[in-house]
C-alpha cells in the first residue's frame, strides 16, 4: 500500500476539487483540520505531501473515501502517458518520465486530455491509412477501429470504478444467502430458482444440437439451453449469469446510465461484463469468499474447490475485493495465450499494464504453456523498482473435443511484494533477502540493456551498432533519450 512503501502523497489538483466543491476557502478549511492557511497552500501547489494524520483529519471532516487521495490512477496515468510519450511521433523531444509525472502530479486535468487527444490522433490515423491503401478493406478496419473503442470503453470503466461494484456485490450476497448456496449443491438451486421465479427450463443439449453455442436462452420454449462441453462450474456461471440479467437487469442498467458509455456496442459489452461481476459475486459472496481467502492464505486451487468454480473465476474474483472496510489484497490479473496475445487484463493496485503489445518474455507467465496445470511463482520487479509477487498458472477452457481441442490459456495473478507475507506461496521465499527478476511492461517501452530475451528495440532510444562485437541482444542503444535532433543531423 502507499503508506506502507512511505511515498509522499502529492494531491494538490485532487485537494482544491475537494476544497472548490464543498464551496469553502482556505482559510476556511484549515480552520476546520487545524492546520495553517499556508500549509493548505503548500499541499494544493504540491510542494509539501499530505500527512496521514491531515489525511484521516479531512475524511472525518468532510465523509469521504480516503482511496480517492490515492495515487494509484495518478500512477496509471503516468505509464500510459509515458508509454505514448514513446511513440516514433515524438523521437525528437527529449521528454524522461520524471517530466510526465510532474505533469500528472500539477495538472492531472490536462494530462487526462493529452491522452484523450492523442487517441483521437490513433484513431484518424488509421482511418486516414484505410482511405489511402488500396488493399484494404475500409469497412472492415473501421468496424475493427469501433469495436476496439467498445472494448477499451468499457476496460476505462471498470477501472474507473476500481473493478468493484458495491450494489451488485450486494444483491448477488443477498441472493446467495437467500438461495442458501452455502450448504445446497449451486447448480441445483439455481435450477430451481429459475423454475420457480421465472418459469425457465435448463436443458443439457449435445454438441451436434448447439453447434457453436455454449448458452442458449430460447424464450419460445421458456428454456436456458447449456452445452453438454461445459464443465460442471461454468455451467454453474452461466446459470448465475442468466439470474443476474432477469433479477438485476435494471440495476446494471442503472450502473451503465450513470457511467460516461453511450455507444450501443460498448452499452452491450458493459451489460455482459456486469452481469458476468454478478455471476461471480453470487457463486463467491463477498463475505464469505474473503473470509475463505484469509484462511486459506490465497490458495487459489483450494479456493475453487471450495467454492465449485473454475481457476479463471476464482482467480479473476480476488481482483474484485475493494470494500472500504473489508478489503482483500489488491491483486493485478492477466489472461494471455500461447502466442502472447492479452484477451483481459484487471488491476486493483499499481501494476503497469500496457495498452498496445504483449507482456514482458522474462515474466514467467509464458513458462506457464511448457508446465500445464502447475503454479509458478516469481517476484519481479518493474524499471521504477516497484517490486511484485506473481502467481502463474495454465487454464484451460474445459469445452474441447478430440477434433477441437480446449484452448489452454495462462493466467497472471499477482499483488505488491508487501502482501507476499499474506500468500501460503511466500513461504518458498526469504523475503528478508529478495532477488526479484527485472522485467519490463513490453520490448517496445523497455529500455533495459542487454536483454538476452529482447525482441524489439525500444521506442525513442537511438540505436548503436557496432560490427566487430555482437552482444546478447543484437540491440544495443544510448542509454539517453533521443535528443531533439534527427538522424540527417538536423535540428528538429
Amino acid at each position: 500500500m502507499m503508506a506502507d512503501r512511505k511515498e509522499k502523497l502529492l494531491v494538490g489538483p485532487r485537494l482544491r476539487r475537494l476544497r472548490q466543491t464543498l464551496g469553502l476557502m482556505q482559510l476556511q478549511m484549515a480552520e476546520d483540520i487545524g492546520v495553517s492557511t499556508s500549509y493548505i497552500n503548500l499541499i494544493e501547489r504540491n510542494q509539501r505531501p499530505i500527512s496521514a494524520k491531515v489525511l484521516i483529519k479531512l475524511a472525518e471532516i468532510y465523509d469521504f473515501e480516503m482511496s480517492e487521495f490515492s495515487n494509484a490512477d495518478d500512477s496509471r496515468t503516468v505509464t500510459e502517458l509515458y508509454e505514448i510519450l514513446r511513440d516514433p511521433l515524438f523521437s525528437d523531444q527529449s521528454i524522461g518520465k520524471n517530466e510526465a509525472e510532474d505533469m500528472v502530479n500539477f495538472s492531472p486535468e490536462i494530462a487526462q486530455a493529452f491522452l484523450k487527444l492523442y487517441t483521437k490522433y490513433r484513431d484518424l490515423s488509421l482511418r486516414a491509412f484505410s482511405d489511402a491503401n488500396p488493399l484494404v478493406d475500409r469497412e472492415k478496419v473501421e468496424l475493427l477501429e469501433e469495436s476496439a473503442r467498445s472494448v477499451e470503453a468499457v476496460r476505462e470503466f471498470i477501472h474507473n470504478n476500481r473493478n468493484y461494484f458495491p450494489s451488485l456485490d450486494e444483491a448477488a450476497e443477498k441472493l446467495s444467502d437467500e438461495l442458501r448456496l452455502d450448504t445446497r449443491e449451486p447448480y441445483t438451486a439455481m435450477v430451481r430458482r429459475l423454475s420457480e421465479r421465472h418459469s425457465l427450463t435448463v436443458r443439457i443439449l449435445s454438441v451436434d444440437v448447439m453447434d457453436d453455442k455454449l448458452r442458449y436462452f430460447d424464450r419460445h420454449l421458456s428454456s436456458i439451453h447449456l452445452s453438454e462441453l461445459l464443465p460442471q462450474s461454468s455451467r454453474q456461471f452461466q446459470l448465475a449469469f442468466e439470474l443476474g440479467i432477469l433479477e438485476f437487469g435494471d440495476l446494471i442498467g442503472a450502473l451503465i446510465r450513470e457511467s460516461s458509455i453511450k455507444d450501443s456496442d460498448a452499452v452491450d459489452l458493459a451489460r455482459t461484463s456486469l452481469a458476468n461481476y454478478f455471476a461471480a459475486a453470487l457463486l463467491l459472496p463477498y463475505s464469505r469468499f474473503l473470509k475463505e481467502a484469509e484462511r486459506t492464505k490465497y490458495d487459489v486451487e483450494l479456493l475453487s474447490h471450495r467454492f465449485g468454480t473454475s481457476y479463471e473465476q476464482t482467480a479473476h474474483r480476488l481482483t474484485t475485493l475493494q470494500k472500504s472496510n473489508a478489503r482483500g489484497i489488491p491483486f493485478f490479473f492477466i489472461r494471455i495465450d500461447n502466442a502472447g496475445n492479452v484477451s483481459k487484463r484487471f488491476s486493483s493496485g499499481r501494476f503497469h499494464f500496457s495498452k498496445f503489445g504483449g507482456a514482458c518474455p522474462l515474466w514467467n507467465i509464458q513458462e506457464c504453456f511448457e508446465t500445464p496445470g502447475r503454479i509458478l511463482t516469481q517476484i519481479i520487479q518493474m524499471p521504477d523498482d516497484t517490486t511484485y509477487f506473481s502467481i502463474a498458472r495454465t487454464a484451460s477452457r474445459g469445452y474441447g473435443t478430440f477434433r477441437y481441442p480446449a484452448q489452454k490459456l495462462a493466467i497472471g495473478l499477482g499483488c505488491d511484494i508487501a502482501y507476499a507475507p499474506r500468500l501460503i506461496y511466500g513461504s518458498e521465499y526469504n523475503l528478508e533477502d529478495l532477488k526479484p527478476t527485472p522485467i519490463g511492461v513490453n520490448c517496445y517501452l523497455c529500455e533495459r540493456q542487454n536483454c538476452r530475451s529482447r525482441a524489439f528495440a525500444p521506442l525513442n532510444k537511438k540505436l548503436t551498432f557496432d560490427e566487430h562485437a555482437r552482444g546478447v541482444s543484437i540491440y544495443r542503444f544510448e542509454e539517453r533519450d533521443i535528443p531533439p535532433e534527427n538522424a540527417s543531423g538536423k535540428k528538429a
